[in-house]
């Protein structure tokens, strides 16, 4: 197997190490010789000094960091991070003390100080001391690289020294690794540990937004979302799960005027019902990958690794829509329907508001005690402003849906707090710079559905191979158009989409499903 970037990236800070010694050959201060400013002890920014990257190469190799600071202090970050990795950030000890300095300057002057993290592949306790005397006011621990006692001792160590250690979580067991070292500290863990979780994958470097938003309820009440804010919107996004700080690089490190504005996006938000719908989505897909996985491993002993890998990936989340019958949707939550959406634009698939209110009530008696398995409830809207669209942002406002489909129109501002997600409608090549402009908006995932000119959706076409195949990307797919339990598998197969949306593919009629092909549909899958 080859060695994955976080293995490379530990392995030759190790040697650098055992060549250079714990401060790489730089000369650093006897003693710290400034102030303690607390690491996020108010909800806000963590904003970067980041030369390069594994996954960018060059970012702003040029930069100056006190300069850089200097940005990021006034536009009120509540915290500066200093990469101090060599190899592939491009980052030195230097850096630290010169941004340490420059806020001790600023204390003094009675201007705005942003605390000092650290941000290192930290291995060592000899290091938290390092990054003390350097002028840090807080270190990145991550549990990924750290056995519990090394992990625990490293806390200790920074907590000696008054400063918060930064633990980085994203594997299952970092959470345990958590758990561990929240308990030896005790009372005092509350001040001294911040969470963060890495929306990034240090092996793979890829990102996902929707992985903070998994894992928010298993963190303490002060964690960071770290990695892939790239804009305002994703930084209100991130502020609806309720975190209380992001952690920003490489765009504001590219871009340092964007700072102020990702701040004031991120402070001025709050956590909402989008961020509410977000998690439950996000639990629900861990949850069910969880259950595919141990399923595998207890019935396919006989069978590779590789062979589980791959048929765990193309087990997608299921959405049935354009439920117009109780019979319909109670057989699709029955047979394991992640979400069930209904139609509120002038179709043949039309709902009502009283049909909508029946079915939730007669759905949650049918789940009894076990309301957690329940289908998410999506209202889809063409237009927000007609009656029908009213009528579904209103249930979607008191609860009755979870969330409200934008089919074909992108949420202005007075729907930020609402739960959502949007639809684009692709059949050509530029159909993908909406997508492209949404994610810049801060949506996490976009559902794509098959376009044809004058029908808003349920059109029984599929979007063409080619297209996917030249213009989605690495964005996790949800796909809607022209699925049927004759083809899902060959979908699935060929590209692997997180959610698939069906409507038509199961219909003898418009809103009129088949008990068979629903049952064949899940059968497939």
């Amino acid at each position: 197997m080859s060695e994955d970037i976080l293995a490379k990236i530990v392995r030759m800070r190790k040697a650098d190490i055992e060549r250079l010694g714990l401060n790489f050959g730089i000369d650093i201060p006897e003693k710290r010789r400034v102030g303690h400013t607390e690491f996020l002890g108010n909800a806000g920014a963590i904003l970067e000094v980041k030369r390069a990257s594994p996954s960018k190469g060059d970012i702003a190799p040029d930069l100056d960091p006190v300069s850089l600071a200097t940005t990021y202090a006034e536009a009120h970050a509540q915290a500066v991070s200093v990469l101090t990795e060599g190899n592939f950030f491009k980052g030195s000890l230097r850096d630290l003390i010169a941004v340490a300095d420059l806020m001790e300057r600023r204390r003094k002057q009675g201007l705005h100080t942003c605390a000092v993290l650290r941000k290192d592949f930290l291995l060592y306790e000899d290091e938290i001391d390092i990054a003390y005397r350097c002028g840090a006011d807080a270190v990145l621990l991550i549990a990924r690289i750290l056995d519990d006692e090394q992990l625990v001792r490293m806390a200790k160590r920074a907590q000696s020294f008054d400063m918060q250690a930064f633990v980085e979580v994203r594997e299952t067991d970092d959470f345990r690794k958590l758990s561990v070292v929240t308990s030896a500290l005790g009372a005092d863990a509350a001040k001294t540990i911040v969470a963060g979780v890495n929306s990034r994958d240090l092996a793979t470097f890829h990102t996902d937004p929707l992985v903070p938003a998994s894992v928010r309820s298993k963190l303490p009440a002060k964690a960071v979302f770290e990695s892939g804010i790239l804009s305002a919107g994703d930084a209100a996004y991130a502020r609806s799960l309720g975190f209380t700080g992001i952690l920003v690089g490489e765009a504001v490190a590219k871009n340092p005027p964007l700072a102020k504005e990702v701040v004031a996006a991120f402070e001025s938000g709050r956590e909402n019902a989008r961020g509410k719908f977000w998690k439950k989505f996000a639990e629900r897909k861990q949850q069910k990958q969880a259950l595919v996985q141990e399923h595998l491993v207890c019935h396919c002993e006989e069978r590779s690794d590789e062979a589980i890998s791959t048929q765990k990936t193309i087990r997608p989340l299921v959405k049935i829509c354009g439920i117009t019958r109780e019979e319909d949707g109670l057989l699709a939550a029955e047979l394991g329907a992640d979400m069930l959406g209904f139609v509120f634009c002038n179709t043949k698939r039309l709902t009502t508001e009283e049909f909508v209110r029946s079915f939730k009530e007669r759905l949650l008696r049918s789940a009894r005690n076990d309301k957690s398995e329940t289908p998410i409830l999506v209202g889809v809207i063409t237009d927000p402003n007609s009656e029908e669209g009213k009528t579904a942002i209103k249930l979607a406002r008191e609860g009755i849906l979870d969330a409200i489909q934008f089919h074909g129109i992108a949420p202005s501002d007075a729907y930020t707090d609402l739960a959502h997600y949007c639809a684009v409608r692709v059949g050509a090549p530029e159909d993908f710079q909406t997508v492209a402009n949404l994610r810049t908006h801060g949506e996490p995932r976009i559902l794509l559905d098959a376009k044809v000119e004058g029908i808003p959706g349920g059109t029984g076409k599929t979007i063409p191979e080619s297209l996917l195949r030249e213009k989605a990307g690495d964005i996790p797919l949800w796909l809607a158009g022209g699925i049927t339990p004759e083809n899902v598998a060959a979908i699935c197969e060929k590209f692997h989409p997180e959610l698939i949306d069906v409507s038509s593919g199961v219909e003898d009629a418009p809103g009129i499903k088949n008990s068979e092909k629903l049952k064949a549909l899940f059968a497939a899958l």
